[in-house]
């Protein structure tokens, strides 16, 4: 399959109109062709796979890739060509639900996965098909602060002083905002507070002078244009800035919900494609000591067990980790806070109204 099937692949369902409405929408679009034959014909030798990721696994994926091809090569003596696209999490859900074929998704959050089961693509059940229920990579929410942190920031209860300003994305628009509500929520919640939670993240929120769209907004807002005292966001993200050059003074709350990031073979791409062989041993190796390695390098905490050791140093544990499970699942949250009416668009009001 060469770059036009694949771009056949991303429109076939909306045409030109659906790509370039994806595009416009800051879908970003990465293809590559890795391969350990020069030969572009399909044969018996040579099988392709699309994944389908969200942003920040990209320079992960670069290094993981390459070892599975040759990995794949030496065992099978197959070539495997390999089309990639990297974006909000989102976003790569909707373009999957829309026509975009992947065979291998990996995305920030369960609930996106649901959708693409709900759309039918992926087979109820999903969650049993690989090591650590699906769950490849995972992270913790974490507050940046300026240097020196001026303002004395060091718990979740510290964001409700009168004099915070904090930057943190529109859970209603970015997968990694509604991962710190929850964490505002749970906070709360899991040391027994249950019914001052919705309370104390409503007053969290009132310290919010504006909602970036996504999680690299928001870092933006707080790295570039100097605005907020802090900033929530994922460990990972910030690993990730610091290894590019942007160091900061980050803490990770001793009371935390696990971020956890899952992966999946596409049931109905794979079938139609013929290579769900392939696709299962590649969501395989993403467990590996191989594989978690690199991930571990760009700031996820790893699910594998060796690696964790390896990495205990840079990743420490948290006192207290809560899971979304333990808070109800994510059809109960996403009902209960993210739905149209619901939570945080009360808050929200609420916050006009002042």
């Amino acid at each position: 399959m060469g770059l036009w099937r694949f771009v056949a692949r991303l429109t076939k369902r909306g045409g030109m109109k659906n790509f370039v409405f994806l595009f416009l929408l800051g879908f970003s679009l990465s293809v590559s062709l890795i391969s350990c034959s020069t030969s572009n014909a399909q044969n018996s030798n040579s099988v392709e796979l699309t994944l389908v990721s969200y942003a920040v696994t990209k320079p992960a994926y670069r290094k993981i890739i390459p070892e599975f091809v040759q990995d794949w090569k030496q065992k099978h003596n197959q070539t495997v060509r390999f089309y990639e696209s990297y974006g909000a999490s989102g976003a790569q859900t909707r373009a999957v639900v829309d026509g975009l074929d992947a065979d291998v998704v990996e995305l920030a959050l369960a609930l996106d996965m649901q959708r693409i089961e709900k759309a039918g693509l992926i087979q109820p059940g999903w969650e049993n098909e690989a090591l650590n229920n699906s769950i490849v990579t995972e992270s913790v929410a974490a507050l940046v602060t300026r240097e020196g942190n001026p303002k004395q920031i060091k718990t979740w209860d510290d964001l409700t002083k009168d004099d915070i300003s904090i930057i943190t994305a529109n859970p209603k628009t970015s997968g990694v905002a509604r991962w710190n509500f929850l964490a505002l929520w749970g906070s709360q919640a899991e040391m027994g507070k249950e019914d001052k939670a919705l309370d104390f993240t409503s007053k969290v929120y009132q310290n919010v002078p504006i909602l970036p769209r996504d999680a690299r907004e928001a870092s933006d807002v707080f790295f570039n244009q100097g605005q907020g005292d802090v900033l929530i966001n994922y460990e990972n993200e910030l690993i990730l800035a610091g290894l590019k050059g942007k160091p900061s003074n980050y803490i990770v709350p001793e009371t935390n919900i696990l971020i956890e990031n899952p992966v999946a073979v596409i049931d109905k791409n794979v079938e139609k494609h013929g290579n769900r062989e392939i696709a299962e041993a590649f969501v395989k190796y993403l467990f590996t000591p191989t594989a978690q390695r690199e991930f571990a390098k760009i700031g996820f905490r790893p699910v594998n067990q060796v690696v964790k050791e390896e990495f205990a140093d840079k990743y420490p544990p948290v006192k207290t980790l809560f899971t979304v499970e333990e808070l109800g699942g994510w059809d109960k949250l996403q009902n209960k806070f993210f739905a149209d009416g619901a939570a945080f668009d009360e808050i929200q009001n609420q916050i006009a109204q002042r």
